[in-house]
Parts: structure tokens; sequence; C-alpha cells
């Protein structure tokens, strides 16, 4: 899908503000309400923009301590992986997971009440039949960047290069 300036501006500033005016959104990017109304549901039908929501504060809800894990598993083959990847979906604490190349194969991210309540978890999966290996574990001492902080046509011009 090519997309073009007007298409990037929308997508930045929804990135940010999900609940935007129709009429706002326009007036951002220079069109008229039903052109520009028409960009967002092309962008949403060709599944560029997936949903809107709330970027909630969890730490308003209730205080968790993340904790980021660099896992090693003893097998790898897809049995090994299926079944790590099925622990890791099944364990509410766990609110990222991502397989990576290199020197281990897992990056976690735990969110936990305590870090004695991640240190409980991380030690079930330890006598678990999962198979880890190794695991090294990270404790978040501040957070600089989130994801849901928006997107830019920065970080898309960069992903083109």
């Amino acid at each position: 899908m090519k997309l073009d300036r007007y298409d990037l501006k929308i997508l930045e500033i929804l990135s940010r503000d999900g609940r935007i005016t129709k009429s706002k959104l326009a007036e951002a990017i220079n069109l008229s309400v039903s052109p520009c109304w028409e960009r967002v549901r092309r962008l949403e039908k060709a599944g560029v923009i997936e949903g809107y929501g709330a970027r909630l504060n969890t730490d308003v809800l209730v205080k968790r301590t993340p904790v980021w894990v660099q896992i090693e598993l003893k097998a790898h083959n897809a049995e090994s992986f299926a079944r790590f990847e099925a622990l890791v979906h099944d364990t509410p604490e766990v609110t990222e997971c991502v397989a990576v190349g290199g020197g281990v194969d897992y990056l976690v991210k735990f969110e936990a009440t305590t870090i004695d309540t991640y240190q409980r978890l991380i030690d079930d999966w330890l006598v678990s039949d999962v198979g880890i290996e190794r695991y090294f574990t990270y404790i978040v001492t501040k957070t600089v960047k989130r994801p849901a902080d928006g997107f830019t046509m920065d970080d898309f011009a960069s992903s083109r290069a």
C-alpha cells in the first residue's frame, strides 16, 4: 500500500489522539472532512489502522514492577519453542515476549506486583518441563520511552531507508 504525506500525517495524529474529531483531524492535515475520513476508512480497511484504544496508566490501578528476562532454552527445536511460547501465553504476568536471534532465544517482559512475585513465577518456570537452560533478569529502574508514545512520520521514513 502506498502512503502519501496526508496518510502519514493521519497516522501520526491518530497514534497520539485516537479520539480526535473528524473535523479537527481534517483541519490538522489541511483536507476537507469527507476526503480525510475516506482516507481513514481506507487505512482501516487495509489493516494499517487495527483499532483504537486508551493508553492506561496501570500504576494508578495497581503498582507493578516491570522485569525483563533473557531466556535461553536447552533444546532448539520446534517442539521446545512451541512449549515455551504456550507457557508465555498462559502467564498473565507476561506482557511482552519476542523471539530473538543471537545468544539468547527470547526476551520476556514480566509485570509483577513485587520482585518476590516475579521470583516465585520464574522459579515455577525453572522446575516445569519447559526446558529453560539459562536466564538473566533485569529489573527496570526507569521507563524512558513506551511504544504507545505515538507514531511519527520520522518512524516511517527511517523504516523505509
